[in-house]
């Protein structure tokens, strides 16, 4: 934690040393988290590079060394929305799904699975709510009004996502018994 405030401070003044020093520390992570949204490594480069630069051009901005992850992160996140939204067409409908879909051990199952491999496979609308209401914790008004959509079709994409993650859970299981019983 000492290294990120003097790093900040630095940082603050424009120092590139500093600002080199905030980028090998976050990068990875929000790498990843721009990943999470795009599935796509190129694209999650673009906006891991275009956050940086938005960061080190607003740092002042941010008024504390210790929250700067999380006012990075924020930066992340919506430069990733952002892309979405101007090079994905995303396609919501207004249909209510039931969570009778998702079983009792669904949490259980989730841990038994590789998160990338999942989102590297989840429909880009159930990928986008379900980070902004698991990862990023936010209720369907403010994704909503983040994605300029209702608040049903929010809670339509979520429930879905849920569905098909439950669905695709269960394939990978099927798949798991199906060789267990062939090697036996």
């Amino acid at each position: 934690m000492k290294h990120l405030e003097e790093n900040f401070k630095l940082a603050k003044k424009q120092d590139r040393r500093g600002q080199k020093a905030l980028y090998e520390m976050f990068s990875a992570k929000m790498l990843a988290i721009a990943n999470s949204y795009t599935n796509n490594l190129h694209d999650a480069e673009d906006i891991l590079l275009n956050s940086f630069m938005k960061c080190f051009t607003k740092i002042n901005e941010c008024r504390d060394w210790k929250s700067f992850p999380f006012w990075l992160r924020k930066i992340v996140v919506n430069d990733a929305i952002n892309f979405i939204r101007k090079n994905k067409n995303i396609l919501y409908s207004d249909i209510e799904i039931s969570d009778e879909y998702l079983e009792d051990d669904f949490e259980e199952r989730f841990d038994e699975i590789n998160i990338e491999e999942i989102f590297s496979q989840m429909p880009v609308g159930y990928r986008l709510i379900f980070n902004l209401y698991v990862f990023e914790e936010k209720k369907h008004q403010e994704i909503a009004e983040i994605l300029n959509i209702s608040e049903g079709t929010s809670k339509s994409q979520l429930s879905k996502g849920k569905k098909w993650l439950a669905d695709y859970l269960k394939s990978k299981e099927n798949e798991k018994r199906n060789i267990e019983s062939i090697k036996i």
